[in-house]
């Protein structure tokens, strides 16, 4: 049976995007995977064309790939399925409409967008021109993931009543340049737009997605500054209205002043907990690329599973991870990172003729990004114009 191919262009030649295109060009049988598959065809870089070539001899293209030395060229291409949009979120909205007009598929990374107003004109361009449109919440995607909605929607922990969820990295932002993406306004930066994002992902997923009429929760948040405006610690408490089982509680924290795991032993307990009426599951340290699961029953029931990444192998050679400038690991040797999961829903959307993830659905992007939009609200943290304007095309 021949395999449904998706041909890619990567916008932006990053870390992320390189750690995105060495998984997606795996070979998906290593992950159970066989009817689809994925091949690099183009990359562009707003740099230099050369920047791109190099990136695409980094993450194993073919030699057929085109290197561009402009987005603008990479969204225009004829050969292209779907554009992944690697850049910082602060320039989502532009890059994402510069696709959507030029009439191509985005995979766009997280968060979608800098606000919810630049996501609903997002949303609305995709609809018109009929084209598929996702975030890469990549975590959604685990296998990991996917059991632990169907521990809670098959009621194994009976009536969920509350989620904790913390992804908090201690760091040095005094260490970082006024420019650099963690901390500057002019790229919208902050741990809420950064690492808050996974702590509110396990929240919506077991809150929000296993609901059969979701509802937006109510936001109070609380936040630390950084001396530059941006946030260095964040606190939200989301109370979802639920129609059977009364409100559910999210708590979702996030910060760089302290640590999820401190010694990253898995010492210091699970960084996400679903407690239900009938016990609770437990999944660690690291939110957002989380290996280990446990579930406990009040009647004591305890079921712990191990979720390693697959991929090729020990004795291949092969390693991928996520490098950047702040740090980051390579993960074992033949071990993938992950991201090739959500590249596949891309492939089976495309395949079936689908226009947005089954996982995953714009609606729900859209009340994660209006919650996010009330944190800042609530704490006073406003980017520039040019990068929360809905207007396009904005030269940022």
């Amino acid at each position: 049976m021949s395999k449904f191919q998706v041909k890619w262009g990567m916008l932006a030649t990053g870390g992320i995007a390189e750690t995105f295109g060495r998984d997606i060009l795996l070979n998906p049988d290593t992950r159970g995977v066989h009817d689809v598959e994925h091949v690099v065809v183009a990359a562009a870089a707003s740099s230099s064309q050369s920047r791109a070539r190099i990136f695409l001899d980094k993450i194993g293209a073919p030699e057929t790939a085109v290197a561009y030395g402009s987005y603008k060229e990479l969204a225009q291409d004829p050969n292209l399925d779907i554009i992944y949009i690697a850049t910082p979120h602060s320039h989502h909205f532009q890059h994402c409409m510069l696709c959507l007009e030029s009439g191509k598929n985005v995979l766009c990374e997280k968060p979608f967008t800098t606000n919810a107003e630049q996501l609903e004109v997002l949303i609305r361009t995709a609809k018109e021109k009929n084209l598929f449109l996702m975030e890469a919440a990549w975590t959604r995607y685990f296998p990991l993931s996917l059991y632990v909605r169907e521990q809670v929607t098959s009621g194994a922990i009976g009536t969920v009543y509350r989620t904790f969820a913390d992804l908090s990295m201690i760091s040095s932002p005094e260490a970082l340049p006024d420019s650099h993406r963690l901390v500057s306004p002019d790229l919208a930066g902050g741990v809420l737009m950064d690492t808050g994002i996974y702590a509110l992902t396990w929240v919506f997923q077991t809150l929000f997605t296993t609901q059969q009429i979701p509802a937006a929760p109510a936001v109070l948040s609380a936040l630390r500054k950084y001396r530059l405006g941006t946030d260095e610690q964040v606190s939200m408490l989301l109370t979802f209205p639920r129609r059977v089982g009364g409100d559910a509680h999210g708590i979702a924290t996030a910060g760089v002043r302290t640590a999820t795991d401190p010694d990253e032993k898995s010492t210091a307990g699970p960084a996400v907990r679903i407690q239900g009426s009938k016990g609770e599951i437990q999944v660690s340290h690291p939110a957002f690329r989380p290996t280990k699961t446990k579930l406990i029953c009040t009647d004591g029931g305890i079921e712990e599973r191990e979720w390693p990444q697959p991929g090729p192998g020990p004795g291949s050679s092969w390693y991928n991870g996520f490098r950047n400038e702040v740090g980051g690991v390579l993960n074992q040797e033949g071990e993938g990172h992950g991201m090739f999961w959500e590249a596949d829903e891309c492939a089976f959307a495309l395949r079936d003729g689908r226009k947005e993830s089954q996982h995953h659905t714009l609606a729900e992007s859209l009340v994660i990004m209006q919650v996010m939009d009330q944190v800042r609200k609530q704490n006073g943290i406003r980017f520039p114009g040019k990068i929360e304007t809905a207007i396009y095309p904005v030269d940022i």
